[in-house]
């Protein structure tokens, strides 16, 4: 299933992340991991916030994925279920 993950990062380990350099390489571990269709990074409520469109093959993905932002960030996580065009005239379809 294809989901949108949003994190917002905690303002001051995200400084930490910065300072110590330790943010770019956990962003760029994570982003050749999970292999995204699509991420963006910009601010969000105050917060360094990332999206990333992610395909989820069973919902115990979600703890491994989100535990380094949780843990290394400081992060409010979030995980969506989204829909491509194709995909909403599949489900379109479907309704009678």
């Amino acid at each position: 299933m294809r989901v949108l993950l949003k994190a917002q990062f905690d303002t001051e380990k995200g400084n930490e992340g910065i300072r110590s350099g330790k943010l770019p390489e956990l962003l760029k571990e994570t982003l050749e991991h999970l292999k995204p269709e699509a991420a963006y990074f910009g601010p969000e409520d105050g917060c360094r916030t990332c999206w990333l469109f992610i395909d989820l093959e069973d919902s115990s993905q979600i703890p491994p994925i989100a535990e380094p932002f949780f843990t290394q960030l400081g992060a409010k996580v979030s995980f969506t279920p989204i829909m491509n065009a194709d995909d909403l005239q599949k489900g379109l379809s479907q309704i009678r």
